[in-house]
């Protein structure tokens, strides 16, 4: 039986179904449903396809990741703080599950050994900074927040405690979150807004 490549059609036609297939399990069932398993099942192959391609499961939904928009701090909206605390918790509840403490480990340890890695890890990267260097953007143009930090540094300030709390202990509590967003600057009580 020959071997299949990459630059065999067969192959990539196959990897592609096993992608499309963690993408809509990552879509229905968050990052748990993404199993070997569960892929081979819902692509029509057999699990040990999966596992030629993807050998590790934190591969495998790295890379159905990459090809599905982040749910984390969409959809802007003013007032920011209390859209900020509600953006805030879902990422906590997301970052405790074990699939993304894998995927978390992987983006973190293996990125210097694999260009691919690296490079979805700074669009992951990107993408969150991005998105909250606009939200507090709009804080400050709503007059809720005096000034906005550097992006980057905006970003550690936010998720970093999260992750902190995370990795040693099983809850972030939301008197966290609230120590968290202050954090980022001077807010201003609601009734100052613009």
């Amino acid at each position: 039986m020959p071997v299949e490549t990459s630059d065999d059609p067969r192959w990539r036609r196959s990897r592609e179904a096993m992608l499309n297939a963690a993408r809509v399990l990552l879509v229905r069932d968050g990052p748990p449903g993404v199993t070997h398993q569960r892929v081979a099942q819902e692509a029509g192959v057999g699990r040990a396809t999966v596992y030629r391609h993807w050998p590790q499961p934190e591969q495998l939904l790295l890379e159905a990741m990459s090809g599905v928009e982040l749910p984390f701090f969409l959809n802007l909206a003013a007032p920011v703080r209390p859209w900020l605390r509600v953006q805030l918790r879902k990422l906590a509840g997301e970052l405790a599950m074990p699939a993304v403490v894998a995927v978390s480990a992987t983006l973190r340890y293996q990125d210097g050994e694999d260009p691919q890695m690296a490079a979805r890890r700074a669009r992951l990267i990107g993408t969150m900074i991005d998105r909250l260097a606009a939200a507090l953007a709009l804080a400050v143009a709503e007059g809720e927040l005096d000034a906005a930090p550097a992006p980057d540094d905006a970003a550690a300030m936010l998720i970093g405690p999260l992750n902190f709390r995370l990795g040693m202990q099983p809850d972030v509590s939301d008197d966290l979150i609230e120590q968290v967003i202050n954090s980022v600057g001077t807010w201003r009580p609601e009734q100052f807004h613009k």
